[in-house]
């Protein structure tokens, strides 16, 4: 098996690097960085591809272009990029061996996102802000109606066995029903109710990827399919998402998906977490067909996709429009983000043959999902309670984002970040300083956030922290005068490890 995951051609990794590493540099043969330091024009190339790395986008265990194709495609000599290679090799930043090629690496002791951020019980909550998990409280009062409702439904299930490994068949219709009126003809057949969307992907996992096997990713990702997927025993391959919001690169997902044969592939297309990427109809389709080609599974996670915060942003289709009999696309949904996280109901749509398949393997995990809370779901959609809930929803998440990117701008104006459409994340670039020692710190100061290598793999996106709009107002004004003093005691070198190497901070 090869040592590398995926691979950056010699054009794309040029494109990347950007317009200074060219002959032009390489002839002054320095390059001004910092101060006005000067270093010669190879110590240059290392520095930015390192950079590019630690910032996940050219992903760790790619095989980089051969020297003499990087060389041409730079338009320096072999010998500036052959010098690069070996200041990367001596850092720890690549590996080589003969025969495979060179690919990209973590120096040893780099910490690795493998720990989750786990909710703080509430009575911690009077003390410290919590912006490590991206949940909003209950659209109250729709949850209490709910549950009433719920409960005056139950009747009739309390004299059955309650076990529904497919979902409630109300359910199941009824969400088949929502897809039908989005524009994706769907049966119920083509429904199965799971526990949460983080059930729903487990389960996909375990019937199409064995261990060992290949699953493509964003990158960044969503932090806990990341783990998930570890755990499973996948080889994760990261696919940088284009710069901005500029939603998926796709000429590296056909790189990707040919080249790498991944079994799985799985995006967020809507509302990007973390980086709030909203995928265009166009990268959708393309994406598709690619995934198509190429054989691989597409499971796409809409969770965000409700959750649209500037009305005049138009929405693009659901990536399973271009796949509606559900063979290559599996769409996983959820109610935690659009209505509550403690609702733990979430759906998988995929074809029917698909589903059956997952329902039979069920019986060797949960057996099933409660039914009171399936009922809370199918009274909330059947009353049109959903969708006055999801509009209360918006409303605070939208009051929320505002507030805090106010508030980041105010007291952190080296941060960088693109102030997404919707979701409920911002991604937020820390000004070349360690997003694990600012969490740290901000841990220490009364504020919790979760550091960039959460959401990559192997390490990458260590300059980068994530922000969820769970907080508006005074609270988030707090929220950012507490970071800009972490931000402060790591500048001055006063918090504890971990931290970026130095040619990164500078």
């Amino acid at each position: 098996m090869s040592p590398w995951t995926s691979a950056v051609g010699a054009p794309q990794l040029a494109r990347l690097l950007g317009p200074e590493h060219t002959r032009d540099a390489e002839a002054a043969a320095i390059v001004a960085v910092t101060g006005g330091r000067r270093v010669p024009a190879y110590r240059s190339l290392a520095d930015r591809v390192r950079l590019l790395v630690l910032e996940g986008r050219v992903p760790v265990a790619a095989r980089l272009p051969a020297e003499r194709e990087l060389a041409a495609a730079l338009g320096v000599s072999r010998t500036t990029v052959a010098a690069a290679y070996e200041a990367l090799r001596q850092e720890g930043f690549l590996e080589s061996r003969r025969g495979a090629g060179s690919w990209t690496a973590m120096p040893a002791g780099s910490p690795l996102p493998t720990r989750g951020l786990d909710p703080l019980p509430p009575e911690v909550a009077r003390s410290v802000i919590d912006l490590g998990c991206a949940a909003l409280p209950a659209p109250e009062p729709w949850l209490t109606r709910a549950m009433r409702g719920a409960l005056e439904e139950l009747p009739p299930y309390a004299h059955t066995h309650g076990d529904y490994p497919a979902g409630l068949p109300a359910l199941r219709q009824a969400l088949a029903d929502r897809y039908t009126a989005r524009g994706i003809p769907t049966m119920p057949e083509q429904i199965m109710v799971t526990t949460g969307a983080m059930g729903a992907v487990a389960a996909t996992c375990r019937l199409f990827v064995r261990h060992g096997e290949r699953v493509a990713v964003e990158s960044p990702s969503y932090a806990n399919i990341l783990q998930l997927l570890r755990e499973a025993g996948t080889r994760l391959v990261p696919v940088a998402m284009a710069p901005g919001l500029a939603g998926w690169d796709i000429a590296a997902w056909r790189q990707t998906l040919r080249d790498a044969a991944p079994r799985m592939a799985y995006v967020v297309a809507d509302f990007h977490n973390p980086t709030g990427s909203l995928a265009t109809g166009e990268q959708r389709r393309q994406l598709v067909d690619a995934a198509r080609a190429n054989g691989t599974l597409l499971v796409v996670d809409e969770t965000m996709a409700e959750l649209r915060l500037d009305e005049e942003v138009e929405p693009p289709p659901p990536v399973s429009a271009f796949d509606p009999g559900g063979s290559t696309v599996v769409t996983v949904g959820s109610a935690s983000k659009s209505f509550w996280a403690g609702l733990r109901i979430g759906w998988v749509r995929a074809a029917p043959d698909v589903i059956r398949s997952l329902v039979a393997a069920r019986a060797y995990a949960d057996m099933g999902t409660p039914v009171v809370e399936q009922l809370a779901v199918g009274w909330l959609l059947a009353t049109g309670g959903w969708d006055e809930a999801v509009e209360l929803r918006r409303a605070q998440a939208r009051e929320n984002r505002d507030a805090l990117v106010a508030a980041v701008r105010r007291h952190l104006p080296d941060w960088e970040f693109a102030v997404p459409h919707g979701g409920l994340t911002l991604w937020a670039r820390t000004g070349g300083l360690s997003g694990s020692r600012i969490a740290e710190a901000g841990e220490r100061l009364g504020v919790r956030v979760p550091s960039g290598p959460r959401f990559g793999v192997d390490g990458a996106f260590e300059g980068y922290v994530r922000l969820p709009f769970t907080v508006g107002g005074a609270v988030a004004e707090k929220a950012a005068t507490r970071l800009a003093a972490a931000v402060d005691l790591v500048a001055t070198g006063a918090a504890v490890e971990p931290q970026v190497p130095r040619s990164y901070v500078a």
